[in-house]
């Protein structure tokens, strides 16, 4: 049993990225309340690895007011029925849009939950090897990202100077390194 239920629930707004919802619920104990929820598509994250350097992206992110390395990632835009792409095929567009790079093996690490406290959203960790390089195909908004090459020693680096903070970036490589 489930200890929230859902009673009723309001669109507050929408765009193809994203569902904002108030859902009115009733608690175990019974008593009412609210709850505010981020609907977003599932999202892919690449680790692309030539052996010993692993390729970032630096882009500006809007609402926090800064520019941030992290892996290469995101989604597609929902569709009217809902479906999304399947997960792989995510994974090596994104990796294609925002480096160029294409991969010969995509290997799934994991999922992850992004702010499940007020976000249904959920993405899986791809290992993509093999890699060959092309031309980025970003789309308008991507127009200030690079991309670079570094070596965990540097990427660990980073991640404890505070110039990795996004949360997806840092558990991908948690997940890469329990595996290794």
């Amino acid at each position: 049993m489930n200890p929230i239920e859902r009673v009723a629930s309001r669109e507050v707004y929408r765009n193809p990225w994203m569902v904002v919802r108030e859902d009115d619920v009733r608690r175990l104990d019974g008593s009412p309340g609210i709850y505010g929820v981020i609907d977003k598509p599932t999202y892919a994250l690449v680790i692309a690895t030539d052996g010993d350097r692993y390729r970032l992206v630096e882009q500006y992110r809007y609402p926090i007011g800064l520019r941030r390395w992290e892996f290469p990632q995101g989604t597609a835009p929902g569709s009217e029925d809902g479906s999304e792409p399947p997960a792989e095929e995510l994974a090596a567009r994104e990796l294609r849009e925002e480096t160029g790079l294409r991969a010969s093996s995509m290997v799934q690490l994991g999922m992850l939950d992004v702010a499940p406290g007020m976000s249904s959203q959920r993405g899986w960790v791809w290992l993509a090897t093999g890699l060959v390089e092309g031309e980025h195909e970003r789309e308008h908004e991507e127009q200030d990202m690079r991309s670079a090459w570094f070596t965990g020693p540097q990427i660990e680096a980073m991640i404890l100077a505070g110039e990795i903070t996004d949360a997806q970036s840092i558990a991908a490589w948690t997940l890469l390194r329990l595996r290794s």
